[in-house]
């Protein structure tokens, strides 16, 4: 098959499942609701179920796709880097992320931008009353958006471009697609580290590894919130009591 019809089948599996979570998720708050559970918690498993089904789906066809597709991967010439050299550059390029990340956050509160993302502490707060979520945030979620930022948007925009525009660009639409404009470029920075560990390995697993890395850290960090604050109180105490 060729690779403007795999990418197009891929990107519309990726769309419809989407769409298909705005219907499926009442029907699941419905029935969590109809367990007896109270309203709040009912919402959070019918939403956090509804991601896991949807994407996990989606991740399933996909895979299937690309595994009868091989050829449809590979998008930069030259040799690919070794699997050694994905997992190190991975883990670069989730410190790479992360320092874009805190980054952009900060050049965000230089214009009077709130820092913080209301989207990740809502879906670590529906999180935790419902842990199915973690499944799509930390492992389905990677796996898709670098099938689709990273592979389709930003390969096939490299092919015809170069490196800076396509990085760009893809990491543009990859922010806009979390739904907060207003942290453009919190988002922005994490695509633009990927986009490099991606080109740099020409390897896919590679910013796959670096996405799911940093995810489980911010799942781990919001999950310890109230931990950690209590753990900088005490530092806190003691410093003040040393001087």
């Amino acid at each position: 098959m060729k690779n403007w019809r795999v990418a197009l089948i891929i990107f519309a599996t990726y769309i419809l499942l989407q769409i298909s979570s705005i219907f499926l998720a009442p029907e699941m708050i419905y029935y969590f609701t109809g367990k007896g559970l109270a309203e709040s918690d009912a919402v959070s498993n019918g939403f956090a179920w509804t991601l896991f089904i949807t994407q996990g789906i989606a991740s399933i066809v996909i895979g299937i796709i690309l595994w009868n597709n091989k050829k449809f991967i590979p998008v930069f010439k030259g040799k690919a880097a070794s699997f050694g050299s994905v997992v190190l550059w991975g883990i670069l390029g989730f410190f790479l992320a992360m320092a874009g990340q805190i980054l952009g956050a900060a050049i965000e509160s230089m214009f009077g931008v709130t820092a913080g993302s209301e989207n990740t502490e809502l879906l670590s707060g529906i999180a935790k009353a419902a842990p199915i979520l973690i499944f799509p945030m930390v492992i389905f979620a990677p796996f898709l958006e670098e099938v689709v930022f990273r592979r389709i948007l930003f390969g096939s925009l490299y092919t015809k471009t170069n490196f800076l525009i396509a990085a760009i660009f893809s990491g543009v639409v990859f922010s806009l697609v979390h739904g907060e404009p207003q942290h453009l470029l919190m988002y922005l920075m994490p695509g633009l580290a990927f986009a490099f560990v991606y080109y740099r390995t020409k390897r896919l697993l590679t910013p796959m590894i670096a996405h799911f890395l940093m995810n489980s850290f911010v799942t781990v960090v919001q999950f310890n919130a109230d931990k950690l604050q209590q753990l900088q109180d005490m530092q806190q105490s003691i410093i003040l009591f040393l001087q």
